[in-house]
């Protein structure tokens, strides 16, 4: 049976434009997964055991009920993925536990603009195919603490190939945790819809998704 995914991109903040065509993209990029899209909290107040992994894409502000941040954080404990895309790191700030969940907070973006991402780990199923030194276009998020130390690093942004970075030479961008039984995946990365067409970039997303599932 193939594996199934959450994608759930409710905001209560800055909305990305390209939400729907990122969700619409995942189906594509998961392949066989079936994948449920939802903006609809109560859908994460029910059981999510039937899923491998649950998706936060470009969520913002306040997105779960009581009940559901008592579920999800269960979901995630007792061995179920998480991962979060790019806005995902704008969400929660009220509850502590999901910045924990998380390992970072996001803080200030400069302009939209073309970049250098520096691989550092060249074997997660997320980075192993992409060059050492990868350009894209992005928003190059900051956070307001590095969360080195106490995750695995995946991607740093090159602050010197851009304009406005505020986190100095070391400036994790994609990482993994694990939580309780659970794996969390994270990509500050993904702002505009042209990231979906990116092929290094879908693969990116497949790769640190099924690795949170922990199917790859």
């Amino acid at each position: 049976m193939a594996p199934c995914l959450l994608v759930y991109s409710r905001t209560t903040g800055y909305r990305h434009d390209s939400i729907p065509y990122a969700a619409d993209a995942l189906r594509r990029i998961m392949g066989e997964w079936t994948v449920d899209h939802t903006e609809d909290p109560a859908a994460l107040e029910s059981p999510l055991g039937r899923y491998a992994a649950v998706v936060f894409l470009s969520t913002s502000g306040e997105v779960l009920t009581p009940k559901g941040r008592e579920r999800f954080a269960e979901y995630v404990e007792s061995g179920g993925g998480f991962a979060g895309v790019h806005a995902a790191s704008t969400t929660e700030y009220d509850w502590p536990h999901y910045g924990d969940l998380l390992g970072a907070r996001f803080d200030r973006h400069p302009a939209y603009q073309p970049g250098k991402a520096l691989v550092e780990d060249t074997q997660h199923p997320a980075t192993q195919h992409l060059p050492k030194i990868w350009e894209f276009t992005d928003e190059w998020y900051d956070f307001r603490t590095n969360p080195r130390g106490s995750v695995r690093v995946l991607l740093t942004a090159d602050e010197s190939s851009y304009e406005g970075g505020g986190m100095g030479a070391d400036h994790p961008l994609a990482w993994t945790r694990d939580q309780g039984a659970g794996r969390v995946f994270y990509t500050a990365l993904g702002h505009a819809e042209e990231a979906y067409d990116d092929p290094a970039f879908r693969e990116h997303l497949r790769g640190g998704i099924s690795w949170a599932a922990q199917v790859s």
